[in-house]
């Protein structure tokens, strides 16, 4: 079983209240392959909102904040624990998740100035993923892996 990034299942529940259709994701979601979750949303955050980034500190800590400069932490932080326990009901081995997201993002983040530029990093409900054993991939792993049978 998968987790997915609901936005790549094709539910409109990104910061802008749009979605990122992959249609190699939604097959995965109507073959009952894979599971759909929001982070932002699961945490309590609307949808639309405000475009939120990541910010490391001089000490390391991290604290995402929106464009307007409310601290969204704890709403990410909550949205991350409530999926990785949807994670562990249904077992999930593998989350494919959506790129440079500060939740679902793996590998390269926003680098919380809000000019596009990418940093290292991956998201909070990517790292509390990878951190419990699950392999987190983004959609561009995608045409990567044989993910699904053609």
């Amino acid at each position: 079983m998968y987790l997915v990034s609901s936005c790549l299942a094709g539910i409109n529940c990104r910061y802008d209240g749009k979605n990122n259709l992959n249609k190699k994701v939604a097959e995965l979601v109507k073959a009952g392959e894979a599971i759909p979750v929001c982070p932002e949303v699961l945490g309590g955050l609307p949808t639309p909102r405000d475009p939120s980034e990541i910010i490391v500190d001089k000490k390391r800590n991290k604290r995402v904040v929106s464009e307007k400069g409310k601290d969204v932490t704890a709403e990410f932080k909550l949205g991350a624990e409530k999926t990785l326990k949807i994670a562990q009901i249904v077992e999930a081995k593998k989350a494919i998740l959506q790129q440079r997201s500060p939740s679902c993002g793996c590998g390269k983040i926003y680098d919380g100035t809000f000019s596009s530029n990418l940093i290292k990093g991956s998201g909070l409900t990517a790292e509390l993923l990878i951190e419990n054993g699950i392999e987190v991939l983004t959609e561009a792993d995608l045409e990567n892996r044989l993910l699904i049978k053609k």
